[in-house]
């Protein structure tokens, strides 16, 4: 698949067939998170994989939108890490093209995701740093299910052109 495709096709999955999916995807995954862009190549994320099922299966009790968790068998969370920051508050761009690169990777290897918000909502933040046991200069950022998709979805048809503007508003 290419770039295009990947971009014009991916869509957010909440459905899926749990089952194992092989070790090596899950490695070019995140090979592809941390070829993401990031301010001064500080590179700021850190990736926390989560297969075991009596952590998974917590999840839902700290992210309200996560009850599709149940139904896979792997979930990264993204996490900005504040001590790699040269330039302060970019992390969060940092994250979120991690984030980008993890949903785009794993819909071109035929995997089904979704992003679960997790920054800025203290509730769900806390919640994971206590899950995970993470240190003050760790902040959740993204959850990610990974699996193999159980939902067909069509193009919404998102282009508008009436938000584009040239040289002024």
């Amino acid at each position: 698949m290419d770039t295009i495709e990947a971009i014009l096709t991916r869509r957010s999955i909440r459905k899926y067939n749990i089952s194992d999916f092989p070790e090596e995807l899950l490695d070019q995954i995140l090979k592809c998170a941390m070829h993401a862009p990031s301010a001064n190549n500080q590179q700021s994320w850190e990736f926390i994989i989560i297969n075991e099922r009596k952590t998974l299966d917590r999840i839902p009790d700290i992210h309200p939108y996560a009850k599709m968790v149940e139904d896979v068998n792997v979930v990264i969370l993204v996490c900005g890490n504040l001590n790699n920051q040269v330039s302060d508050g970019y992390w969060v761009q940092d994250c979120s093209a991690a984030t980008q690169n993890i949903l785009l990777s794993a819909h071109a290897l035929g995997l089904g995701t979704v992003w679960l918000g997790v920054y800025p909502r203290e509730e769900r933040m806390e919640g994971l740093r206590k899950l995970f046991n993470l240190p003050d200069h760790i902040v959740p950022f993204s959850l990610i299910p990974v699996g193999f998709s159980n939902e067909v979805k069509n193009d919404p048809k998102r282009f508008d052109p009436d938000k584009i503007h040239y040289n002024k508003w």
